[in-house]
């Protein structure tokens, strides 16, 4: 379930709005409110996920609550959908990361896509913090198996590190290489690498890490410059001095 906040000094527009999310069995209505001062309270006591949130009331505007809200509210913020009669506010909505801008009166379909990618934006990070968890010691058996949280489509796949054979970076995409999978990471390359310090992980380029317990093949290219090929025939281009911290941690 979603929990999900209403904020709209118009009564009869959160009426609507309220009978349409009737409709929807994931979607459960913790409170609504009808000024900014009172959406500030309602977010902060009642912790939504999601925030369907008027832009201009009388106290103050939309833009305002976020605002307050971000200094505030302890933990993150509810994913906001901005609910206006005015599509003049669209760029600064969505300058702040609102998921989505609907303009008055609010249709079903309209609504529907909204509440999609509530549903997505909430999946993952549910996946995300069982990922954290997984990575919580367990003082009877020590540190456990790093997790990694990928993407393929709109579905995220919790992966063992061990699985992964390495991570390749492709501009601002950070790509997750297993034996037969292609995901999307969900973190940058440096994070990665940072989570990954006492794993068998090492960068080997500026562009890549790689899972040395996966490493089939080291050929030297020339004297500066060194192949390494992985268990699943993907390979990397290396320098010597990154290759030799591959070979010092296979003993070769």
């Amino acid at each position: 379930m979603i929990r999900t906040a209403l904020a709209d000094d118009e009564v009869l527009a959160r009426q609507k709005l309220r009978l349409l999310l009737r409709d929807v069995e994931d979607i459960d209505i913790v409170g609504e409110c009808a000024t900014a001062a009172e959406a500030i309270q309602l977010v902060t006591l009642s912790k939504p996920e999601l925030l369907f949130l008027d832009i201009r009331m009388p106290d103050m505007d939309g833009f305002d609550v976020v605002d307050a809200l971000s200094m505030n509210v302890n933990g993150s913020l509810p994913h906001i959908v901005f609910i206006t009669a005015y599509d003049k506010y669209a760029v600064r909505a969505f300058e702040i990361h609102a998921i989505d801008y609907l303009l008055k009166p609010v249709g079903r379909e309209r609504l529907s896509e909204a509440i999609e990618r509530a549903r997505r934006l909430t999946g993952r990070e549910a996946i995300e913090r069982i990922a954290q968890l997984q990575e919580i010691a367990d003082p009877s058996t020590g540190p456990r198996t790093r997790r990694i949280v990928g993407k393929i489509g709109e579905e995220y796949f919790l992966l063992s590190a061990d699985e992964i054979y390495a991570f390749q970076a492709d501009g601002d995409l950070v790509w997750i290489l297993t034996a037969k999978r292609k995901y999307l990471a969900t973190q940058t390359l440096k994070v990665l690498e940072h989570r990954l310090v006492s794993s068998s992980f090492r960068r080997i380029h500026r562009n890549a890490l790689v899972n040395v317990d996966h490493v089939r093949k080291m050929s030297a290219l020339s004297s500066q410059r060194w192949l390494i090929t992985l268990s699943n025939d993907q390979e990397f281009i290396a320098s010597k001095r990154q290759a030799r911290s591959v070979r010092q941690l296979l003993n070769w």
